[in-house]
This record gives structure tokens, C-alpha cells and sequence, in this order.
């Protein structure tokens, strides 16, 4: 047995603490907290961008074939991507898992939905697919579970806050008339967005972030291309809006917002990154309404305030969820 006489401290004198018991300061307090600035500004940046596509898109699909369209915004970013990628050393030798998850998010994320929502969008308003889009965390949440990612109570709270708030806003959409056949477009798209938001994380490990989203919208160019060309007409109705329109969903939604979502995933997981999604109802509806004079509602103030909640509510439990870092004293 070991002497209890070297732990008790001597009278007087004070006994430093472990040193697993110190403090390391802000750092050690952030990670105790769960609450990642960065995590935080960069999901509402992304949030922006991303609702602010739907609202270009529908100008796009007034005047261009929805496909051809998107297959040409899918090529225009890749290039950029992958270029900017070399330039900054990264390679496009991906591993094995690495290629079939940028693949399936090529195929799932850029041709399946958001070729879906671009039809969609010919009769259905921007606001309306924005709303759908956001219930893909609930989906994602659920697989998350089955496929062992941990959410306590609270993140199981706030996902389901966010629901309710999107669903808040949906109902006043639906009561206004919709087009059926467009909403079970957007709801097909948001299956295969789910699907494409779990099958992401195999691609983000080992870096690589701007290659991979070069190399995903080149995959979607490429798919939509070969569907375009064997299903649509190819008339465009040329004007400075639609030109404008198109480099914005290229460079904004296409290339920034993507790179930013990929990172999310990589830094945050699948389920909590997605969360990020219940703020595109009301940004997508705000924006819709200021760009296209889409009605704005007291029903979207509210649900985009259920909303907010439900995503703190993520963000924090998260924390609490998350294994922690060993952090060196400097």
C-alpha cells in the first residue's frame, strides 16, 4: 500500500492542483462550452449563400433550360475549383473512399438535387423549395442515429424545434396553393441531399477540401449534361438578369457555399452541420420576397425564430457530445 502522507498537504502551504484539474484558459472554456464561433459564422455564411440560390435559380429557369443550365454552372465552378486546388498544392489523388464519396455527393448533391429542384422551380415558387430543402437534417438526424452518431436530449430537442419552425412556415406556402408534381420533385431532391450529406464525410478526411469540390461538380456537370441532351430544348430568352443570375449561382452558391459546406461537415459532423438547413425557410423566403416579390408573412417571423433556437440548441449539445482535445499549456 502506498503512504497517505505525501497527499495530505502541509499546513500553511497551498498543493497546485492536477494537471488534468487546471484551467488552460478561453481555449479549454470554449471546448467545455461546445459553442465553435467559427462553426457558428461559417454555418450562418453558408446558410446565406445557399438560400440565396433558390431565388437566382428560379430567374435561371424563366428563361434557360433547367438542366443544360445547371450542367454549365457545374462545369464553369469545377474548373475554378480544381484549378484553385492545384494552385494551392492539393492533389486530385484521392483514396479509394475518398472517390466514392465524392462521387455519390457529385451525383446526389449536384445532379439528383438540385437538378430536381431546378425543374421544380419552373412552377414552383423559391421560397416553397427552400422550405423543403430544410427539413434534410430531420432525415439526416435519424440516419445519423442508426448509423451510431451520438446526439443528446438537448441536439434531439433542437432538431426537432427546427422542424416544427419549418413546417410553420411551409403550412402558410401550402395554404396558398401549390403545384404537387414540383413539390414531390423538391421532396425527391432533399432524399438524395440527405443521402449525399452522410456520404460527404468519407471524402472530407485527409483534406484535400477545394479539389474535392471541384471534382463533385465536374461529376454533377457531367450527369446532367448527358440528361439535358436527351431531354430538354435548348432555347434561352438572353438577358442582363439571367447573365447576372447565372455567374452569381456560380460563383456564390456553386463554389463558395459548397467549399464552406464541405468544411462544416468535416469540422462539426454530418447531423449538426445540417442543422444549418432550418434557417433556409426564412432566408430563402426573405430573399425571394426582396428579389422576386414573393409574399413575407408574420408566420415566417416566427418560424424563423423556432428556428434560430432550434439551432443553438445543436450547437451547444454538441459540446457536451464531442470527445475532448487535450490542449497544452502555452
Amino acid at each position: 500500500m502506498h503512504s497517505m502522507g505525501s497527499c495530505v498537504p502541509r499546513k500553511g502551504k497551498r498543493v497546485a492542483p492536477p494537471d488534468h484539474a487546471r484551467s488552460n484558459g478561453p481555449q479549454q472554456n470554449r471546448m467545455a462550452t461546445g459553442m465553435d464561433i467559427r462553426a457558428l459564422f461559417m454555418g450562418f455564411a453558408f446558410a446565406l449563400m445557399w438560400s440565396s440560390a433558390f431565388a437566382s435559380a428560379r430567374i435561371i429557369v424563366a428563361a434557360a433550360p433547367p438542366l443544360a443550365s445547371l450542367s454549365l454552372r457545374f462545369l464553369l465552378s469545377g474548373l475554378i475549383g480544381v484549378g484553385i486546388a492545384l494552385a494551392l498544392g492539393q492533389s486530385w489523388r484521392l483514396s479509394r473512399l475518398q472517390w466514392r464519396a465524392t462521387i455519390l455527393f457529385g451525383v446526389c448533391q449536384n445532379a439528383l438535387y438540385l437538378g430536381l429542384n431546378f425543374v421544380a422551380m419552373q412552377t414552383v415558387q423559391a421560397g416553397l423549395a427552400a422550405i423543403i430543402a430544410s427539413t434534410m437534417p430531420l432525415i439526416v438526424g435519424l440516419a445519423g442515429l442508426f448509423l451510431g452518431e451520438k446526439l443528446r436530449p438537448l441536439g434531439m430537442i433542437g432538431l426537432l424545434a427546427g422542424f416544427a419552425g419549418a413546417a410553420l412556415i411551409m403550412g402558410a406556402r401550402i395554404e396558398a396553393g401549390v403545384d404537387l408534381h414540383g413539390v414531390m420533385l423538391c421532396g425527391l431532391g432533399v432524399l438524395a441531399l440527405a443521402f449525399a450529406t452522410l456520404a460527404v464525410r468519407g471524402a472530407t478526411s485527409g483534406g484535400n477540401f477545394m479539389m474535392i469540390v471541384g471534382l463533385q461538380m465536374l461529376i454533377g456537370a457531367a450527369t446532367l449534361g448527358v440528361i439535358s441532351l436527351a431531354t430538354e430544348s435548348w432555347y434561352v430568352d438572353w438577358s442582363p438578369q439571367l447573365v447576372a443570375a447565372f455567374l452569381y449561382t456560380t460563383f456564390v452558391p456553386g463554389l463558395a457555399a459548397t467549399f464552406v459546406w464541405v468544411w462544416l461537415i468535416d469540422r462539426i459532423g454530418a447531423v449538426r452541420a445540417a442543422t444549418f438547413h432550418f434557417l433556409n425557410p426564412f432566408l430563402g423566403v426573405a430573399i425571394a420576397a426582396l428579389l422576386l416579390g414573393e409574399e413575407l408573412g408574420p408566420r415566417d417571423i416566427v418560424g424563423v425564430v423556432i428556428i434560430t433556437a432550434g439551432i443553438f440548441a445543436v450547437q451547444y449539445s454538441r459540446g457536451k457530445d464531442a470527445p475532448r482535445k487535450p490542449v497544452r499549456a502555452s
